[in-house]
């Protein structure tokens, strides 16, 4: 599962005076926004994360600290840089006992809203990343592994909102090969007032064969709260739905616009 955090306390305490529609963001859902942070604006999400996991006899009990800065490039384009950050893995069972700790890799992107996609049909969002072999040995990956993902967002009502996300990432297995997987998420949200939305989603991170890891989907709920316009807590929890995705995982985070 994917997430976003950094403890940088002088952003955690900015506050941002500009008028206009409430932060909108790309957490604590799987489902990306296919809305922009607009020209000249920065918005950081954070978190703190926790997942547990048992394959072939090995718990692995997992803390992260994900991040994403978004940079407002103009009115629909925005620059974002993203990582899973400080990582700490405790591994137990089968004659296995160690615990690892560093840096996960850092990734850098786009994304591009299409204007007036709204006006005749659901808002679009479209976001290419690339994922880069930057974190410590024993987190990092193979090699720069790029993927494109598409956002359709829908107003169902004044309350429900329906949003699904489509995508194609290349990555690389365990023994070093290329391979090319599928991206699918599907985020059903309510909002229960004009500051409180919850929502539920199932989210196929990872759509692979076998020999490249399978399929990785989670089923996803949770919840995020405005505490002004321009900031929100969230809070969502996860579990796997195949043997290759982590048994359960829980975030809790806060994002801020300045």
């Amino acid at each position: 599962m994917t997430h976003r955090f950094a403890i940088i306390p002088a952003l955690l305490l900015a506050s941002a005076t500009a008028a206009g529609d409430p932060i909108a963001t790309d957490r604590p859902d799987f489902v990306e926004s296919s809305n922009t942070v607009g020209a000249g604006r920065w918005q950081l999400e954070t978190s703190i994360a926790y997942e547990s996991d048992k394959q072939s006899g090995v718990k692995a009990k997992t803390w992260s600290t994900p991040t994403l800065l978004r940079i407002g490039m103009g009115e629909y384009l925005e620059a974002r840089i993203e990582t899973d950050g400080l990582l700490q893995q405790d591994l137990d069972g089968n004659g296995v006992d160690e615990s690892n700790s560093g840096y996960s890799d850092t990734a850098v992107g786009l994304k591009w809203h299409v204007p007036g996609s709204e006006d005749s049909g659901p808002s679009i969002g479209v976001l290419l990343h690339a994922d880069l072999d930057s974190g410590s040995s024993d987190f990092r990956g193979d090699g720069v592994r790029p993927s494109l993902r598409v956002v359709a967002e829908w107003e169902l009502s004044e309350r429900v909102s329906l949003g699904v996300m489509p995508g194609i990432i290349s990555d690389k297995d365990d023994q070093g090969e290329r391979f090319t997987a599928g991206i699918l998420g599907a985020v059903m949200g309510y909002a229960i007032n004009d500051t409180t939305r919850v929502f539920g989603e199932v989210a196929a991170q990872q759509i692979a064969g076998n020999s490249h890891g399978g399929d990785v989907v989670t089923f996803d709920v949770g919840t995020a709260h405005l505490l002004s316009e321009n900031s929100q807590i969230d809070l969502a929890a996860s579990f796997g739905m195949t043997d290759e995705t982590p048994e359960w995982a829980l975030t809790v985070g806060y994002s801020v616009r300045f």
